[in-house]
């Protein structure tokens, strides 16, 4: 039922680094259930929101994993789909799923978590006038077409028609704990898409006062929000009493916001923090020597692009967007920058996935000579307009980036500009908006643990993610087919067709894969890395006095 998740996991103990091979687990089953109890303080930036339908970006995700869980869950070593609260979820075509609760589940306001919570969060997020960021990943449930409409002006002073529907045809309740999801189309990977937080469920309350919800979520996870969101300062949780699964390891979580990467940095040098799920990229060496024993390392899966702004005439032309991806020397800036820990994209699927292959786009390696043979075919460069090169504040991408701009410069003479002045919550808010004047950074992560998920979301068309607008019907014709393929292995070849088509047109050009390197304190008996979610707070145990 899932894509095979090539990576290796963890579990990290204080004295000890543990890595598991895909699909094990520990031998040792006291040592792996670590300490309960504690104050977890983490790392983290502003979200944008607060809410399953709503947050989309890294610091949101984090806080809402542990207010809210879903059908299904990702294990942490070998990325296999697992039930959550989900009995089963089955299907004879798989174009019909039908998807059984576990009972007695409820939200911290006392509402069932049952057929109708998952029902209702569905189809608040797909109905578009509600304009929430995960309403895409309901694309393929029946009737998703009626329950959306497209401005006629885009910012102009016409507003988008009323849709046709208001509740996906798709989506019936068959009694309180069982319900059926119809897809357009036969679709093999569903049960593994619906682990990610989009898909969790909402309480009735949440809906009736959305605004009000992503200030004090109404939560359904191990942790529930304790006072509200203390906007830029903190987001605290803590141990939710209506929660019946497996309790989580600390008591109390505290998601301390930071404005940059390197504020966070000083606060974990000065113990005011327990885990930093990220290095600033210039400390990397000075953390490595300094905390060897308390830094957990692991090939990454997060892809760095710079995206092209296809609504933008200069980057209409394919042979512009080439052109440029052909001025940039990645691994010379990787070196230069991260002392050579990443991995050049040649592709745009992370290696550690099935079906990832290498040099999928000829024109992710320098070649100068041909960078201005293709600018000069375009009809060059506008004479005397910078390229303006955007990133979100304080998360250290203005080295990197001044690099790619001076390296830009030098091969074909196109002065630069940077604009990283931008928080990550208005940065996003300019990506949605379509409102960047050149290239931009953006990071990747997997929602789910198979290669469509580094495909459909950044280049289907009007997919949410799409943030350069691109456009291609014969990569939609290519994810279609992948999507109805028997199987998610069987899928691969259509899928590695539609990113073929990616490759040739640039609409972002890529820049690396990561590497994993998060540090964790002295207080930490046991830090587990989730395959796919990245640092798990509510499974991190703390040593006890």
């Amino acid at each position: 039922m899932r894509g095979k998740f090539l990576k290796v996991a963890v579990a990290a103990t204080a004295t000890a680094m543990l890595a598991t091979a895909c699909g094990g687990g520990s031998d040792n089953d006291s040592e792996s259930s670590g300490q309960a109890g504690g104050t977890l303080r983490v790392y983290n930036a502003e979200p944008a929101f607060l809410t399953p339908s709503g947050g989309d970006d890294e610091p949101s995700l984090y806080v809402i994993r542990s207010l809210f869980r879903g059908l299904v869950k990702y294990n942490a070593e070998s990325a296999a789909v697992e039930m959550d609260l989900a009995e089963s979820v089955d299907s004879d075509d798989q174009k019909l799923w039908t998807i059984k609760i576990k009972d007695g589940y409820t939200f911290d306001n006392g509402e069932p978590v049952n057929a109708d919570a998952f029902i209702r969060s569905w189809n608040f997020a797909a109905y578009s006038p509600n304009a929430q960021n995960n309403g895409y990943f309901m694309k393929r449930i029946a009737g998703i077409k009626d329950v959306q409409s497209t401005d006629p002006d885009g910012d102009g002073p016409q507003k988008a028609p009323e849709p046709k529907a208001k509740e996906l045809s798709g989506l019936k309740k068959v009694d309180d704990l069982t319900f059926t999801v119809e897809l357009e189309a036969p679709f093999s990977g569903f049960p593994t898409t619906i682990g990610y937080p989009g898909f969790f469920p909402m309480a009735e309350a949440c809906i009736a006062d959305i605004a009000a919800c992503n200030e004090k979520p109404i939560g359904n996870g191990p942790y529930k929000i304790d006072g509200s969101w203390q906007h830029n300062v903190a987001i605290n949780v803590v141990r939710s009493e209506s929660w019946k699964g497996e309790p989580g390891k600390p008591d109390r979580i505290e998601y301390r916001i930071f404005a940059d990467i390197d504020a966070g940095y000083a606060a974990f040098q000065a113990g005011e923090l327990d885990v930093l799920y990220t290095v600033p990229p210039a400390r990397y060496k000075e953390a490595k020597a300094t905390y060897a024993d308390r830094m957990y390392e692991q090939p990454g899966d997060s892809f760095t692009y710079v995206g092209m702004p296809l609504y933008q005439d200069n980057f209409k032309d394919k042979r512009v967007r080439q052109a440029l991806s052909l001025s940039i020397d990645r691994q010379s800036i990787i070196d230069a920058v991260f002392d050579g820990r990443f991995t050049p994209a040649t592709g745009f699927v992370a290696p550690t996935f099935e079906g990832a292959r290498e040099n999928v786009t000829p024109y992710a390696k320098k070649d100068v000579e041909k960078a201005k043979q293709l600018l000069a075919e375009a009809g060059g460069w506008p004479a005397g307009e910078k390229l303006i090169l955007w990133a979100n504040a304080g998360a250290g991408h203005d080295q990197w980036l001044q690099a790619v701009g001076d390296q830009i410069k030098e091969a074909l003479g196109i002065d630069y500009e940077l604009r990283v002045n931008l928080q990550f919550a208005e940065y996003l808010e300019t990506a949605d908006q379509k409102k960047f004047t050149g290239g931009f950074r953006l990071g990747w992560g997997p929602d789910y643990p198979f290669m469509e998920t580094f495909l459909y979301p950044l280049y289907a068309t009007g997919s949410g993610s799409n943030n350069s607008t691109y456009s291609n019907p014969e990569f939609d014709a290519a994810m279609k087919e992948g999507d109805s393929a028997d199987s998610i292995q069987a899928a691969i070849p259509s899928y590695q067709k539609a990113e073929d088509f990616v490759g040739e047109d640039l609409p972002v050009i890529p820049m690396w894969f990561n590497k994993v390197g998060a540090l964790y304190s002295e207080n930490v008996d046991q830090f587990v890395w989730n395959s796919v979610s990245d640092a798990d707070y509510a499974a991190i145990s703390l040593k006890q006095n």
